[in-house]
Parts: structure tokens; C-alpha cells; sequence
């Protein structure tokens, strides 16, 4: 986990009980499938995991897709990408929106699935499909990509956490069949870290967790990593002594969002930055470094 010393932390409290029966609906339904597919944001790969599936999907084969990359740090997208490929996982990145990284995804599924096709055909079977099963956390564009690999929209896609619902099987062509789910996310969040990072980019409903801190925390980590674009972003100066609290007012007033009394509108504010960032208007950033090559996560 990053280093948070001096930050405030932001406690997610939410036990939503649709999220356990999909985690339930989604064991029932690996036993169907050949390869799994976990889609992860780019912005937040270690958070956007689900520390449960490899337990859950065994010696199945996995590939891991970094998706949202349009919005991520380029640089820090190639570190993680080769953190996962030293840990020797089959990764790569797509930009759903845009189609980017599709045409390999599906190259991969196809060459991750020719074993079990191997072994259908010494039994005899020789039009067996691959079978694959896209999972991810809600939001992280797993209908976006499924309607790529379509080339049509046929799912229902919504930029909304969770609007995916029950599981349906649809046909890709050239030999791939797909399984879509729910996304699954975990009942609780028992690190800070990793309900700050699912809540800024949009993985957890706004009204289970306090806007207020979760922006702080966010412009912390901006004026310490991306300084010059969250200043270019919102047409302000940072100085040594600017705090938190004096950067926020300095990005309402940049917005001529004043109250009465000349006092910045601080809801405002926090409203349009967590806006900015999950849709990437803010800039390409990712919160997670990525770890050193080799070494463990």
C-alpha cells in the first residue's frame, strides 16, 4: 500500500448484498468457462483487483487487461504491464472507448484457449468454441469492451457502477463464445487505500462515502505528483505554501464560484474535481505506482 502518512483517510462503509450473490453466481459460472479475462483500470490496477478470483478460478488461464489507459500515466501503464508479465501473467492494455488493444485481446483468448481446444479434439470433438468470461469491478467497462469484441451493441453499457445485471452467453465469432457477469467488487473495504482509489474513479456509488475527504486526498496526491497539469487544468499557480484547503479555494475562485461574502463555494469544487478526474478531463494520471520489477505487490 502507498504511503499515506499525513493524509486524512477515507472509510467506506457498505455491505451491498447484490455484490455477494454475484461474487456466488460468478463461482457457478467459472466451471463453464476456459479462460478468464480480468478487466482492470489502469489508473488503479492493485485496488481495481479482486483479491479473490485467482483463488476462485484455479488453473484456468488468465489474461489481465488494463483498460481506461486514455486516462492512466502512460509510463506508469508500461511499468505495470511489465510487473505483471515478470509475474508471469498474460497482460495487456486497451482503450474500450476506442477500440485500441481488441484485436489482441481476442488473439490472446484464442492462443490461451488452444489447450483445452487440444484436448476436445483428442476426444473426438472437433467444433468445440472457447469459452471465456470477462470479469471486473463495476464501472471498469466491461460492457464497453464486450460491445467492442461484438463490433455492435448488444449489452447494456451505462456509466453507472453495477448496471450490468444477469449472466447471458453471446457468440463472438471465429470460435468464441463469452459469458458476461456482473461485475463482482468485495462486501467491505477493510484498507483506506483501496476505498479511496474505487471511489474517485467511480467504482463505488457517491453516496457511500465522503465526497469531502476523497477529493482531498485526490488534490494531495495531484499537487504531488502531477503539479504542473492539475495547475494547467484549472489555470492556477502552487507555491510552497499551499495547503490542501488553499488550493481548493484557489480552484473555485479560478471558477468565479463564490458565496456570500466572497467565500469560496467548497461543494462546488468538490463536485467538478471528483467529476474531472473520473472522466478524465483532469489528466492522465494513475494513483498506483507500479512495483519494482520483480518485486512483490
Amino acid at each position: 500500500m502507498e504511503n499515506t502518512f499525513g493524509e486524512k483517510k477515507l472509510h467506506i462503509q457498505w455491505f451491498p448484498g447484490h455484490m455477494t450473490k454475484a461474487r456466488r453466481m460468478m463461482e457457478a459460472n467459472l466451471k463453464l468457462v476456459d479462460v478468464v479475462v480480468e478487466l482492470l483500470d489502469a489508473r488503479i490496477p492493485r485496488s481495481s483487483a479482486n483479491p479473490m478470483l485467482q483463488q476462485l478460478i484455479g488453473s484456468k488461464q488468465k489474461i489481465v487487461v488494463l483498460n481506461k489507459t486514455d486516462m492512466a500515466d502512460p509510463d506508469q501503464t508500461r511499468a505495470w504491464l511489465t510487473w505483471l508479465k515478470k509475474k508471469n501473467f498474460t497482460a495487456l492494455e486497451v482503450d474500450c472507448q476506442k477500440g485500441r488493444g481488441v484485436k489482441a485481446l481476442v488473439t490472446a483468448i484464442q492462443k490461451a484457449g488452444e489447450p483445452t481446444l487440444e484436448k476436445w479434439r483428442k476426444k473426438g470433438v472437433r467444433n468445440r468454441s472457447i469459452r471465456v468470461m470477462i470479469v471486473g469491478i463495476p464501472n471498469v467497462g466491461k460492457s464497453t469492451l464486450i460491445n467492442r469484441l461484438l463490433g455492435r451493441n448488444k449489452t447494456v453499457t451505462q456509466n453507472k457502477p453495477g448496471v450490468t445485471r444477469g449472466p447471458q452467453w453471446v457468440i463472438l465469432g471465429k470460435g468464441l463464445e463469452l459469458l458476461d457477469t456482473p461485475g463482482v467488487l468485495w462486501p467491505k473495504f477493510d484498507n483506506p487505500e483501496t476505498g479511496f482509489c474505487l471511489a474517485v474513479t467511480g467504482a463505488i456509488r457517491e453516496e457511500v462515502f465522503d465526497q469531502e475527504i476523497a477529493v482531498h486526498i485526490l488534490v494531495q496526491r495531484l499537487m504531488k505528483r502531477y503539479p504542473q497539469e492539475l495547475c494547467a487544468n484549472y489555470k492556477i499557480e502552487l507555491t510552497t505554501e499551499d495547503t490542501v484547503e488553499t488550493v481548493e479555494k484557489k480552484i473555485a475562485l479560478s471558477r468565479g464560484w463564490l458565496q456570500a461574502g466572497g467565500v469560496a463555494d467548497k461543494n462546488k469544487t468538490i463536485q467538478m474535481v471528483l467529476r474531472d478526474f473520473k472522466s478524465g478531463k483532469l489528466g492522465a494520471f494513475t494513483l498506483e505506482t507500479a512495483p519494482k520489477t520483480g518485486g512483490e505487490q
